[in-house]
């Protein structure tokens, strides 16, 4: 295998996101190909015994096996670094791989973690239950306050764990003021930043430390198959989730990497183009429902926090109506859109999240972070927006709205 010449760091550092989303972290093989290449292999032959014995030391270049390196896994991780402005990523099986792995590569028994109360439901496990029994500390906080971030900080806390925009409340975390308490603390901060992706948001850019992704959403974008990501400094990713992750063995199949590589070439196009479908069917329905939580929209409280920190709201957003037998009704109305608890897809998707995504929680957690019985989330795909706004119309129309 032999890399581009593009791939030089100070060549790749010039590329705006459209070209590092579309080139950065290609290799070819002595074939020149232009797509990049799948390899199905878990392991790999040496031309001799002094080889082998220098790249498991770590003193020579070059594959081992695939649970540690493979090409097509490796030209994602490349090239996803290149779109974060990070020193590094490693790609992991699922979303939720990439989030345990990112915190417990780094987290010890007697360490404190806060964390931000609207959060996915397997992440609010995560921070609920998994870290206590571990005997990791944790304290959840409105994420949206940030003297509240200061107030839970103790003298044993780690990290900071948060969700921006946050699934599915929409809550948006100022950034910069969270990450700069936890710079002046030692407290390392890892973001979700799924909503966003780097094309709408790039936390580092505000001093978030660590970024993880589920690349299952925007990322491959087409519901294809199951992804995970985190990216950091080359001495977090290399010193301290390296090993847990070569050791633990959450990797990521050369088959998924490739399908996902394939999704970022178009991951500036849908984000754009679904975030502009997302807020003009908001505005539309805006005033045939309760509550919207659109950051995008003037009504929502951190509508200038989201201006200033992301270049687009994205696809996703989530709306109130009147409790769980009107949320059904409407979603039972549905034509065009389809019932799933997937986002990030080109298809238009909505929930129900207290009885889908947030059901492993009970009622009075669920209320705690914000998740209205009544609460509908949608994602945005690609259809023609006027067709959307029709099918929604009609659905609330059919559930009394």
């Amino acid at each position: 295998m032999k890399k581009t010449t593009g791939m030089d760091r100070s060549i790749t550092a010039n590329w705006r996101p459209q070209t590092r989303a579309v080139r950065a972290g290609t290799w070819r093989s002595d074939h020149g190909e232009t797509s990049e290449a799948l390899f199905l292999t878990s392991g790999y032959t040496y031309d001799d015994a002094a080889t082998v014995a220098a790249r498991f030391a770590g003193e020579a270049e070059g594959m081992t096996y695939s649970r540690l390196q493979n090409p097509t896994v490796a030209m994602l991780e490349e090239r996803i670094a290149a779109l974060e402005g990070a020193e590094a990523c490693r790609v992991q099986t699922t979303g939720m791989a990439a989030m345990t792995t990112a915190l417990l590569c780094q987290l010890s028994q007697g360490d404190h973690v806060v964390a931000g109360r609207a959060a996915f439901g397997s992440c609010r496990w995560l921070v609920d239950n998994l870290l206590p029994r571990f005997g990791i500390e944790t304290t959840v906080i409105d994420a949206r306050d940030n003297a509240a971030w200061e107030a839970a900080v103790r003298p044993n806390t780690k990290v900071f764990f948060f969700e921006t925009p946050a699934n599915p409340t929409m809550d948006i975390v100022d950034l910069e003021a969270v990450c700069a308490l936890a710079r002046s603390k030692g407290i390392r901060t890892v973001v979700d930043n799924a909503f966003a992706t780097p094309m709408l948001q790039r936390p580092m850019d505000f001093g978030a430390d660590v970024v993880a992704y589920s690349a299952t959403k925007l990322m491959e974008g087409q519901g294809r198959v199951l992804a995970g990501a985190v990216c950091g400094s080359a001495e977090f990713i290399n010193d301290v989730l390296l090993p847990f992750q070569r050791n633990t063995g959450p990797n990521l199949s050369p088959f998924n990497a490739w399908v996902v590589l394939k999704g970022l070439e178009t991951l500036d196009l849908r984000a754009q183009r679904q975030s502009e479908n997302a807020l003009k069917l908001a505005r539309a329905i805006e005033s045939r429902v309760p509550v919207m939580l659109h950051p995008g929209l003037p009504s929502h409280p951190q509508h200038d926090l989201a201006q200033r920190q992301m270049k687009a709201t994205g696809p996703i957003f989530s709306f109130i109506v009147n409790g769980r037998e009107q949320a059904h009704a409407l979603l039972d109305g549905l034509q065009l859109i389809d019932l799933s608890n997937n986002i990030g897809d080109s298809k238009s998707l909505m929930c129900h999240p207290a009885s889908t995504t947030h059901a492993n929680m009970a009622p009075e957690a669920r209320a705690e972070m914000g998740v209205d019985e009544g609460m509908l989330r949608i994602n945005v795909g690609l259809e023609d927006p006027d067709d959307l706004i029709e099918d929604l119309d009609q659905a609330l129309t059919k559930a009394g709205l």
